[in-house]
């Protein structure tokens, strides 16, 4: 009965020893977060009446927070009036995102 004491108690040493420089590894490595990728794009083509466009966007702004420095371009490949305007007010309410049209997209390039 001793033995298996003893087993469990050294298992039990190694999981937390494992867990506590786990966590301290983590913390050292993550303390300056990602850095910035300058010139990285999100392109968004849009077209149509662009039903989904505002969950598309919110995706986009997910995946824009693990990339510092992305841009999400919102490419307006032949929208109607109404989807214009809710694209052009989702691009003015994101800091780093536009309404472009296709031609614009190679200029940011």
């Amino acid at each position: 009965m001793l033995l298996l004491q003893d087993g469990v108690l050294a298992f039990l040493s190694a999981v937390g020893l494992t867990a506590i420089v786990w966590t301290a590894a983590g913390a050292l490595l993550h303390m300056g977060g990602r850095p910035a990728i300058p010139g990285l794009l999100l392109v968004l083509p849009l077209r149509g009446e662009a039903l989904a466009m505002e969950a598309d966007v919110r995706e986009l702004r997910r995946v824009q927070g693990g990339l510092p420095g992305a841009k999400i371009l919102l490419a307006d490949c032949g929208l109607t009036p109404d989807a214009q305007a809710l694209a052009r007010y989702l691009a003015d309410r994101e800091s780093n995102a536009a309404l472009v049209s296709p031609e614009e997209i190679i200029a940011e390039i």
